[in-house]
């Protein structure tokens, strides 16, 4: 049985089986973070150095992964070990991104294990975001005041200008070495690796509830932002396309830039369709402030009750990790996964659902096509394609961001029906409209599994429908899938 000193984020993020004792205080920064297998006289243990919430990070390969950390180094993880006894082994290289040693997993005679870095500080700097600002740079301040400006002095720039600033500056953001576009997979490698040292230290399987009900193994959601009439006038361009392949869809309405019919939202609902909130003027300043937000976010409430509406998507996925809180909407979609070409940069690497406090965040995992087409102008689909691909093999969520406004090209919505045709058929595919998102990743959260008859059971609100996964020693996480009820 797994045991911790404290409560552990990873595990409790996939629903594995443990015992955590909420009675001790947590680790003071820089002492080692304890989980335990013990099993009859056998035990044995996982350590790692609890970060300073302060420590800021970069991205390390550890073996084969890709793990966004603040790493201690060799000399200063040898005195902990010197402290813990016995003879500790270097069995895995934890390197940087020049391929330079800096420090190593440990493991010792009796099984025990110890990471030079804490899992759960890495966990939370990137949901968070708060990579962007641990060490700021003047660099970083700079870009910061120098969009919200912009979004102040917008509505004066002719539209060609700001399109061909936004071309001008893309160039730059393309270059940024982190998070990796179109795929950042340190989040994901950081969840695999820290699952398979569990896998080791336990011997055996190790159940977690899997992401997505049965018999799905991973999740499409389709989503537009629809940010001018232009765009509201013109819904038949994407919606025609995805009614005749059977999907349906989320669209996003800006509240106070154009009138939306309620009979518009109406049928939109009956024939299964999604309608969600997205700003109040699309001026990029919703999230820019408290006392802003404060001030907007009782018209947007009165339009997402008139609507129906339990989401909400910032426009041009501006975003704030403290302001997001307040909405008080069932859930957002504002944080990518990755995107540079975006007016804030960044992304949150993840490709699963999460909570910020009690709002589930739907991340944007696949590139806009207002990106690729307008901004990158590129003549193809193969992005879609590839970055869904691997999102597909891995497990996650493929949440599509498309606009009426620019799939106005008929090459561009030919492009669109080939990705439905290609991914919407996929039999594995769970597709889902975000709210439904939402509530199973509650109903998900609010499931436990427990021992039964030396197999495992699932108890709570998802145990109809949620499957029990496992994670193999040396075997990766997506080793095998089964339901067990």
């Amino acid at each position: 049985m797994l045991s911790a000193d404290a409560p552990v984020s990873i595990l409790d993020y996939f629903g594995v089986p443990y015992v955590a004792d909420r009675a001790q205080p947590e680790p003071e920064p820089g002492m080692p973070r304890k989980l335990a297998w013990a099993e009859g006289a056998t035990a044995r243990v996982l350590a790692w150095p609890r970060a300073v919430q302060s420590a800021h990070g970069r991205p390390y390969t550890v073996g084969d992964r890709v793990v966004y950390a603040a790493v201690a180094s060799d000399e200063t993880c040898e005195r902990w070990l010197r402290d813990a006894g016995g003879r500790w082994d270097a069995v895995v290289d934890v390197r940087e991104a020049d391929g330079a040693r800096r420090a190593s997993v440990w493991r010792n005679e009796r099984g025990d294990l110890f990471l030079p870095f804490d899992p759960e500080h890495s966990m939370e700097l990137l949901l968070t975001e708060r990579y962007r600002t641990a060490g700021r740079s003047f660099g970083t301040a700079a870009r910061t005041t120098a969009v919200a400006l912009y979004y102040r002095i917008r509505p004066a720039i002719p539209r060609p200008v700001q399109m061909a600033a936004r071309r001008v500056f893309s160039r730059a953001q393309g270059e940024a070495a982190f998070p990796a576009w179109p795929v950042e997979r340190s989040l994901h490698d950081l969840y695999d690796l820290f699952l398979e040292l569990v896998a080791e230290l336990a011997r055996q399987s190790v159940p977690y509830i899997a992401p997505w009900p049965t018999p799905s193994t991973w999740a499409l959601v389709l989503t537009h932002d629809v940010e001018t009439k232009e765009g509201y006038d013109n819904l038949d361009r994407l919606r025609d396309i995805e009614e005749s392949l059977g999907v349906r869809s989320s669209w996003n309405f800006v509240a106070g830039r154009y009138r939306v019919d309620d009979s518009v939202v109406r049928e939109l609902i009956s024939a299964g369709h999604e309608v969600g909130v997205h700003g109040l003027y699309h001026d990029g300043r919703d999230l820019e402030s408290r006392s802003t937000l404060e001030k907007r976010l009782p018209e947007m409430t009165a339009y997402a009750r008139r609507w129906a509406a339990v989401g909400f998507r910032s426009p041009a996925l501006r975003r704030s990790i403290d302001l997001m809180p307040l909405l008080r909407f069932d859930y957002d979609s504002s944080f990518p996964d990755t995107d540079p070409y975006g007016p804030d940069g960044g992304g949150c690497c993840s490709w699963l659902p999460y909570m910020i406090e009690d709002l589930v965040e739907l991340p944007v995992t696949v590139p806009q096509d207002h990106t690729l087409f307008e901004i990158l102008h590129e003549t193809d689909g193969q992005v879609w394609h590839e970055k869904t691909r691997y999102l597909r093999e891995r497990g996650g969520m493929a949440v599509v961001i498309t606009h009426p406004e620019y799939m106005g090209d008929a090459s561009a919505r030919r492009l669109y029906a080939d990705f439905l045709e290609t991914f919407a058929s996929d039999p594995n595919a769970w597709r889902a409209l975000p709210h439904e998102v939402s509530t199973w990743w509650r109903r998900r959260f609010a499931s436990r599994l427990v021992q039964e008859n030396g197999g495992w059971k699932l108890e709570g609100e998802a145990a109809d429908d949620a499957q029990v996964a496992f994670v193999e020693p040396g075997g990766g996480s997506s080793a095998r899938l089964r339901s067990e009820r």
